[in-house]
């Protein structure tokens, strides 16, 4: 049995929950939040025993040995390593830090303290993911990676009448790239490493953060195209493309028809059933690998989730998108 600690109370942590209790090895402990009334209330509805209202003493906690972390991407890096200073390992969600720096000292303090630290980035867990993976090499040569992930934020309208809330205020390090433009670069770095080269480019709104971009990246023999909005909606599929044919996916941060069409005209579904809250599969292996006592995903492993890290940030220095995190 895994106890658990979340930080933030958020529906993405509702989402987290909702996946992690279906898991025999998952227990809910503790609860932070800035107020108490907060923390209590979401405590009482998950059944949490307890609540913090302060970081520090959550860290000390005995009765803690993971934390899950899904506050603004601006303070993950000094909350995990509060925690993984004090023996926590840590759950992180996407994108793990605001830069490249964030994640090096993150990394680095997960090995200082031997404890796990993974980013919670849900889509290459899942097992059409990993039939994607499975039958990459029966479309001949890789030529191109198109990935589109374009979703109309609720927020934005706020946002246009004068709002500015977390979604598009820098100071969070948040942003289009940031928040769903991380499911197109993810699984290209997971399937195929680093680029080459990054071209981007984006539209830079008002408050400092971007509302949608398209980035080009190069490889020795192919090329990823990628695009991106939280300020339009897109309903075109992503796609590999091979000398012998395409796997074309329905959606691309969370996959559910997965099949190949070849250059002949015949078409292999490859898709699986699979949770319908993706993120079930995340935390199994986050919890496998505690059981395993093993400190880094192979799949989410710290160099995926570095090399991602530095192609987001290159994106953004060319959209000159910058963060007081990077400062």
């Amino acid at each position: 049995m895994i106890r658990f600690g979340v930080i933030g109370t958020n529906w993405i942590t509702e989402s987290f929950l909702d996946a992690a209790k279906k898991l025999n090895d998952f227990r809910l402990v503790a609860v932070y939040s800035r107020t108490e009334v907060r923390a209590q209330e979401f405590a009482d509805k998950h059944q949490a025993s307890v609540v913090y209202t302060d970081l520090e003493e959550m860290a000390r906690s005995r009765e803690i040995d993971a934390v899950y972390i899904a506050s603004p991407t601006s303070l993950h890096a000094a909350q995990a390593m509060l925690m993984m200073n004090h023996g926590k390992h840590v759950l992180c969600e996407k994108p793990l830090a605001s830069n490249t720096k964030e994640v090096e000292a993150m990394i680095s303090c997960a090995k200082d303290n031997g404890v796990l630290l993974m980013e919670a980035l849900k889509t290459t867990f899942l097992p059409n993911f990993k039939m994607i993976q499975k039958y990459l090499n029966k479309i001949g040569t890789i030529r191109r990676y198109f990935a589109s992930y374009c979703q109309y934020s609720s927020r934005y309208d706020k946002y246009k009448n004068g709002e500015v809330l977390n979604a598009f205020d820098p100071t969070f390090s948040n942003g289009s790239l940031m928040d769903i433009g991380i499911y197109c670069v993810y699984p290209l770095v997971a399937l195929f490493g680093e680029p080459k080269k990054v071209a981007a480019q984006g539209l830079k709104l008002e408050s400092g953060v971007d509302g949608e971009g398209s980035l080009l990246l190069q490889y020795d023999e192919m090329e990823a195209v990628i695009m991106y909005s939280k300020i339009t909606n897109s309903y075109i599929p992503s796609e590999i493309q091979g000398e012998n044919g395409s796997i074309l996916l329905d959606q691309m941060n969370t996959p559910k028809k997965v099949e190949i069409k070849y250059r002949d005209g015949s078409v292999k579904d490859i898709s699986r059933p699979q949770e319908e809250n993706g993120m079930f599969y995340e935390v199994e292996e986050f919890i496998h690998l505690l059981q395993n006592k093993k400190f880094e995903s192979d799949i989410n492993s710290f160099e995926n989730t570095l090399l991602t890290a530095k192609i987001l940030e290159e994106a953004r220095r060319q959209m000159n998108i910058v963060f007081p995190a990077d400062l």
